[in-house]
């Protein structure tokens, strides 16, 4: 069992602070977390998917390296974040939520990162592209692919 775990409080109302550290270390909630939680904290396993499927801020797929966010506030979608969105989809083939079969890439759907005036906007690990047209992203798109292909 994880070290963390085990200097938690053993009470179930730590079951969502515990959920959240495993988060925060591996980025997302894991299998083997939840069995170790449910034996921990003797609660069913099915009880800790239920805490998981209620609250968003939890994710139960892996992250890719890259995590690519797009925009859509206000001034992004008026723009065409939903169309950023699909091209993002159509050149990784991937959905809102999931993570590419090599790992390197995730799409999330953000509310609004504070970059109105550059719409439409992307964040891929917190650097921000704007004004973004389907060439300006594919090429964006490309230079990360290569850089997650050469530094695995």
């Amino acid at each position: 069992m994880n070290a963390w775990i085990l200097s938690l409080p053993k009470e179930k109302n730590q079951i969502i602070r515990a959920l959240q550290e495993a988060q925060k270390r591996e980025g997302y909630v894991s299998n083997d977390i939840i069995k170790e939680l449910s034996n921990y904290f003797d609660i069913p396993i099915v009880e800790i998917e239920g805490i998981l499927s209620f609250y968003t801020q939890f994710k139960r797929v892996k992250p890719g390296k890259f995590i690519i966010s797009v925009c859509d506030g206000t001034a992004c979608h008026i723009k065409g974040a939903p169309l950023v969105a699909g091209w993002v989809s159509e050149m990784l083939k991937i959905k809102e939520g999931e993570t590419d079969e090599k790992g390197i890439f995730s799409l999330e759907t953000v509310a609004c990162l504070g970059c109105c005036s550059l719409a439409p906007v992307v964040s891929i690990n917190g650097k921000v592209f704007g004004n973004l047209t389907r060439k300006s992203l594919s090429g964006i798109i490309k230079r990360y692919q290569k850089e997650g292909v050469e530094n695995d």
